[in-house]
């Protein structure tokens, strides 16, 4: 009988795992337009480094915490689920009590959080930047002020991103991240250029409302109301909640120092630089992250799946299966970038405010993170098989411990060989390449993995992607000659034709010399066509 559920329950959650990532694309495309409006009004100036370097903290309340995926969510889920057995009810009195538990001592911590933010901004912000000029530190403390509301709001809408998805509402949670991109988007272009020195600021803050207000009607309509609650000694399932969410809380952390280590060294380096890394890290997210998504999204349950099966064979098979379709789509990704980055930063971005010189801060920021794509894909699906195994720990102690490593690189990188801003995004190359290693050494520890039959066919793509590239740099160079041209249509034409080359040659040297994977994906799509 359990065997029948699972099998049925299957489609199902494999469908909504497919909407979310429809979802997540549109909402990467809309975060896009997001960027490139605001570096078309900001450039990569001091009021958008301000900007940035002051979101950096509400965010970490807001997005790593509170969001989809983030300690809040996580653990709101875990527990409340236990005691819901039936979704069709409304909850009862114990859980009710639970849920004000929690979201009042949410409330006292992040309130108090944000007193402090409030009136201390200065100063911290000056720990962060202490490479910042006077004005560039004044503008971000105003710009914290501004968003302090957003780390109340931050754990607030991941205790409800929770209750939602437990009750199958899945739509709603991922969809919020578009609510804030379209209020930045409106605020941006309506309010008048002379006003716009804060204008981000208020508007990631009224997004941020927004996407608390959509939330409340359906919490509501579930049945569950706030009451503040103190008892939190006596009650034993908020203490489940405290051991599960402070260890992820730490996780979810241990990312954002990184970024601040980045700020600190960043901050010394040039007007902009801060800016320039942001919109790199975004365009770099852009193409590899809906990769990620599609691909482990739907990998994930399978690895839980045989991990309680103990079908080591069938994690093996799967992991290399799903890394060596990554890496295959990663390689082209890399070319691109390295070829004709500068083009398309200059079509999407150069336009307003954002001149030659930030489309060349960004460039160099994006071709030194480019190479991190390979082990960042191994990093995040090993990452999987190690909550496959409930095993957090490995993978937050891994991260913890690179922390030393990624300011001892940038300190080499910045401070002694002046490297700029290719510095700070060829050190979280290194790192993520440090991460991917580890983590890949410690999971022989669980079990045996086929790495072997792996980097074989990740050499053959690497073969296949150095003739690609090659081919690919001589096309550029030679439209460059023959054009001449920096205008809209003849960049979009030449990214178009390289792209086109790239996969020319690319896919059939790979089949060529019968890498694996490709061989498989070109035999599926043959099938479907013949169909």
């Amino acid at each position: 009988m359990m065997n029948t559920q699972s099998i049925d329950k299957t489609p199902s959650i494999l469908k909504a795992a497919w909407m979310i990532m429809v979802v997540t694309i549109i909402s990467k495309l809309i975060g896009f337009v997001r960027d490139i409006i605001i570096a078309n009004y900001y450039g990569a100036s001091m009021v958008s480094d301000a900007y940035y370097y002051a979101y950096q903290i509400p965010s970490l309340s807001l997005i790593l915490l509170g969001g989809v995926g983030g300690p809040f969510h996580s653990a709101t889920v875990a527990i409340f689920s236990k005691l819901i057995p039936n979704l069709k009810e409304k909850p009862s009195d114990v859980v009710n009590k639970l849920y004000s538990t929690f979201m009042t001592a949410t409330i006292i911590f992040f309130v108090a959080l944000s007193v402090l933010m409030y009136i201390f901004p200065r100063q911290i912000m000056r720990l962060i930047i202490s490479g910042g000029s006077e004005q560039l530190v004044h503008l971000a403390s105003i710009h914290l002020q501004i968003m302090t509301p957003l780390l109340v709001i931050g754990g607030i809408v991941g205790i409800y991103y929770g209750i939602l998805i437990i009750y199958k509402q899945f739509m709603l949670p991922n969809l919020s991240p578009i609510i804030m991109s379209l209020a930045i988007i409106g605020i941006v272009i309506a309010v008048p250029n002379d006003q716009k020195g804060y204008a981000l600021a208020w508007a990631t803050t009224i997004g941020a409302v927004l996407q608390l207000i959509i939330q409340y009607p359906n919490i509501r309509k579930l049945g569950y109301k706030l009451k503040p609650n103190f008892e939190f000694v006596n009650n034993p399932h908020f203490r489940e909640i405290g051991e599960l969410l402070f260890p992820a809380v730490l996780s979810s952390t241990v990312g954002q120092v990184h970024i601040y280590v980045d700020m600190f060294f960043t901050s010394s380096i040039s007007e902009g630089a801060w800016t320039a890394i942001g919109y790199a890290n975004r365009v770099f997210q852009f193409p590899v992250g809906i990769l990620v998504t599609a691909f482990l999204v739907p990998l994930f349950p399978i690895f839980a799946r045989l991990v309680a099966e103990k079908d080591f064979a069938g994690i093996k098979n799967y992991f290399n299966k799903g890394v060596g379709v990554l890496l295959f789509g990663a390689i082209p990704i890399i070319i691109g970038i390295l070829v004709v980055g500068t083009d398309a930063i200059r079509l999407i971005f150069e336009r307003g405010e954002f001149d030659a010189n930030a489309t060349f801060m960004v460039t160099e920021a994006l071709w030194f993170l480019s190479v991190s794509i390979i082990p960042y894909v191994f990093r995040d699906s090993i990452t999987r098989v190690f909550y496959s195994f409930n095993d957090s720990a490995t993978p937050f102690t891994v991260a913890f411990s690179s922390i030393i490593l990624k300011v001892l690189l940038n300190w080499i990188l910045i401070s002694k060989m002046h490297f700029g801003i290719g510095g700070i995004t060829l050190s979280t190359s290194l790192v993520t390449l440090f991460n991917a290693c580890v983590l890949g050494y410690f999971i022989t520890r669980k079990m045996k993995m086929d790495y072997k039959s792996l980097f074989k066919n990740f050499s053959k793509m690497c073969i296949a992607g150095i003739i690609s590239g090659a081919i690919c740099w001589i096309c550029a160079v030679q439209y460059d000659n023959f054009v001449n041209l920096s205008k809209v249509p003849f960049e979009f034409l030449k990214i178009s034709l390289i792209a086109i080359v790239c996969l020319c040659v690319y896919v059939p040297l790979n089949l060529l010399m019968k890498m694996e994977y490709a061989n498989e994906l070109f035999s599926r799509l043959k099938s479907k066509f013949i169909r």
